[in-house]
């Protein structure tokens, strides 16, 4: 199951659904809503967080022996 609440800025929308209801008979729904709930907004939040986080583990770099050495890093030749 999925739960998507967001607004619309025209009135064609397309939706990316799981794999696992893909050939699956699924029911949608559209209706208007007065307030958010807050939970649902932490959850897709978190859900967003933990996405980003997963594209960009393959970029993480170890650092904790790392020591910035600032002379090191200016220790360049001038022309």
């Amino acid at each position: 199951m999925i739960r998507i609440i967001m607004t619309p800025d025209k009135n064609c929308l397309t939706i990316k659904l799981p794999d696992s209801l893909v050939g699956k008979t699924i029911e949608v729904i559209a209706f208007e809503i007065d307030q958010i709930e807050e939970t649902i907004i932490a959850d897709q939040k978190k859900k967003r967080i933990e996405d980003i986080n997963k594209a960009l583990n393959k970029h993480r770099v170890d650092l904790t022996g790392f020591k910035f050495d600032r002379d090191e890093a200016n220790n360049y030749n001038r022309l």
